[in-house]
């Protein structure tokens, strides 16, 4: 058995050793061979599968219909019956109701005051749990007003309040509806597992050419972007109803409806709010990139200040998204909690029995009257704002002027170091032989069907023509991945030993999880300028918590009779950590590397904004000349990769587990 091991150890490091060779000497062996074909594939071999995208895409918007109906005539009519609630949420929040456009236009009623709305949510906190929860979501809304982010952050809000809805209530039907008919969810499955790799820009290209510029389209983005875990956790929390209260409502004699209203969804009301929860923060992670359709709010203001290069301003904005985030993650999760309680209703008129909803519409309306009197009480007075761009401005200068040569240093170090080398090795691979040990690799690690997965799906980027542009994907990926993993699995180890520590790097990656993706962006590349060295840095920066977290959750849920069996033994801390901790945290070790390949692919096409050459690049360019097929046949290249990727770490991380008997 030993040497049956050692044969099978010997065979794939053999693999993996003749694979960096081939990568390394690739280029110059297929020069040596006349044999090009072998580094790039022939241009002849391409299917173009942009193109009948495209023009599938043409005639879906001219000349597709249903009878008299035109599928231009159903996106607008969409279109129609999104902006309606979306124009009322903006002018109520934001705008105010007007009469006419332009310099004539007459305001018949101004936006809600600031001083009623932030009264509204410090109401709903203490409505939600209590007088703390109400503090500090007054201090988030008092924070923007104070700091001068009232106006983008309240039009952010109105997308919030009605993209939140739509998913969450879409997201709840589709999960009923595959929870109810079994052929559902398996529809459904590879949709979401789609839906949830395909990068995001994806998305907007199609969307553009629907719906056209504006925030309808921002809107519609959002909401398919954040509706795919709540069919999730709905099909989920469902299932998970204790079979007793379903058998209970039988019994009753509850029809069909009744029992999946009246009984289930009541039961599984505390796992359904984590999915609006989700679906919250999902509407908030996507207002930065859906203003590049037409939304503005606190998400433009970002995009504008990286777009100047102003890291002050980009910071005070995405500080704003992160006050806001908190303010609305903990109204939400307080309101689920609520979900999950009885209550009982108070006696008496409902003046009596609604004081909270009383005392802010009065705030209000006497708000508005007075308002006209002193501005004061409809608008923070610009005057008093504070800004701290200055702030942040001159720290990005200081470390300019004081680190150039530091930062330029660490900068050549890991390019030529790192980076590079990893570049030349992965573009010299053979096509043909990267497709061969993906399909081996497949085979091995999950059988003949994971194996078919993995060789159907590289193929099909290898004839899509972007095999070069995957390979740059894969190469800043991969370099991304192995420096967040080489960071966060000793932190995540740390964090699970270390109280104290734990604390710390706990609060580190909350702040960096908070943190929109975009503002990643703005001091590397103040400090670090343009390229894939900036673009690593920011990647690494947003997929590291998941290889922290991850560590952490393994190494202390390790048994602990087994670390008693270990000190019995002997075992200094050392080996207490790499014979026993390490090896048997390895499976949630590898669930977190999954997740940190994910979201470092879910950055690439931000990154592309930073001047990478990869997929990425190739859905952003694909957006700005709005060419449906080019963004979405990139767009699939890089969820292929994903799903490749994702597939292989689980079916890795379910072999672990099963050698160490965690799993049968």
């Amino acid at each position: 058995m030993k040497a049956h091991l050692t044969r099978q150890a010997s065979i794939a490091w053999g693999l993996v050793l003749a694979t960096i060779l081939l990568g390394w000497f690739g280029r110059d062996l297929a020069k040596a061979l006349d044999a090009r074909w072998l580094v790039k594939v022939p241009s002849s071999w391409d299917i173009p599968f942009s193109t009948y995208i495209s023009a599938a895409m043409t005639w879906l918007v001219e000349e597709a219909a249903i009878g008299p109906v035109s599928f231009t005539g159903a996106t607008r009519a969409v279109a129609w019956l999104l902006e309606q609630p979306y124009e009322l949420a903006l002018n109520l929040l934001a705008h105010g109701f007007t009469l006419g456009t332009g310099p004539q236009a007459q305001v018949l009623l101004p936006a809600a005051s600031w001083i009623a709305v932030t009264a509204a949510v410090i109401a709903l906190g203490h409505y939600c749990r209590s007088w703390g929860l109400a503090a500090l979501v007054g201090a988030c809304f008092a924070y923007l007003a104070v700091f001068g982010q009232w106006d983008s952050a309240m039009v952010t809000l109105a997308s919030v309040l009605i993209a939140v809805p739509i998913g969450a209530g879409g997201g709840l039907l589709a999960g009923i509806w595959a929870y109810r008919h079994p052929i559902g969810e398996r529809i459904l499955s590879p949709i979401l597992d789609l839906m949830q790799t395909i990068p995001i820009f994806a998305y907007l290209v199609p969307i553009l050419f629907m719906f056209g510029f504006g925030p309808v389209s921002a809107l519609v983005a959002t909401i398919i972007y954040a509706t795919p875990p709540m069919i999730r956790i709905t099909i989920m929390a469902l299932k998970s109803v204790d079979p007793e209260i379903r058998d209970f409502g039988r019994m009753a004699g509850t029809t069909r409806r009744q029992l999946m209203w009246r009984v289930l969804v009541p039961s599984a009301s505390q796992s359904l709010m984590v999915g609006v929860n989700q679906v919250i923060m999902l509407t908030l992670n996507m207002v930065i990139i859906a203003s590049m359709i037409g939304a503005g709010g606190l998400g433009f203001d970002v995009l504008a200040a990286l777009r100047r290069l102003d890291i002050g301003a980009g910071f005070e904005a995405g500080i704003a998204i992160v006050v806001l985030a908190i303010a609305v993650d903990r109204l939400s999760q307080a309101f689920a909690e609520r979900m999950g309680q009885v209550h009982h209703a108070a006696a008496g008129p409902w003046a009596a029995r609604h004081k909270r909803t009383v005392l802010v519409l009065s705030l209000l309306a006497v708000t508005w009257v007075l308002g006209r009197f002193s501005p004061l009480l409809l608008d923070y007075p610009a005057s008093q704002t504070i800004t701290t761009g200055a702030f942040w401005n001159d720290a990005v200068k200081y470390l300019n002027v004081n680190y150039f040569d530091v930062f330029e240093a660490v900068k050549v170090f890991f390019l030529q170091w790192f980076l590079l080398p990893v570049k030349k090795t992965l573009l010299g691979i053979p096509w043909p032989w990267a497709i061969a040990m993906l399909t081996l690799l497949g085979w091995r690690a999950g059988g003949w069907k994971l194996a078919a997965l993995c060789g159907a799906m590289s193929a099909l980027i290898a004839v899509s023509g972007l095999w070069a542009k995957a390979m740059v994907t894969v190469y800043l990926c991969g370099a991304s991945v192995i420096l967040a993993t080489l960071i966060g699995v000793p932190l995540g180890v740390l964090a699970a030993l270390n109280r104290r520590a734990g604390i710390a790097i706990n609060l580190l990656i909350d702040t960096l999880q908070t943190l929109p993706s975009f503002v990643y962006l703005i001091p590397v590349v103040m400090l670090f300028r343009v390229g894939d060295f900036t673009a690593m840095i920011a990647i690494v920066l947003y997929a590291l918590a998941p290889a922290v977290r991850y560590a952490a959750h393994g190494v202390r849920s390790v048994s602990g009779e087994l670390i008693e069996a270990g000190l019995v033994s002997g075992c200094t801390k050392w080996q207490l950590l790499r014979l026993v901790r390490l090896p048997m945290a390895l499976p949630e070790i590898l669930l977190g590397i999954n997740q940190t390949i994910m979201l470092a692919l879910s950055m690439l096409v931000i990154t592309a904004l930073v001047g990478t050459r990869d997929l990425g690049q190739e859905v952003y360019i694909a957006l700005t000349k709005a060419d449906t097929g080019r963004g979405l046949v990139a767009g699939l290249a890089i969820a292929f990769i994903a799903i490749i990727a994702d597939r292989l770490v689980n079916a890795g991380a379910r072999g672990a587990r099963i050698r160490f008997g965690l799993e049968s």
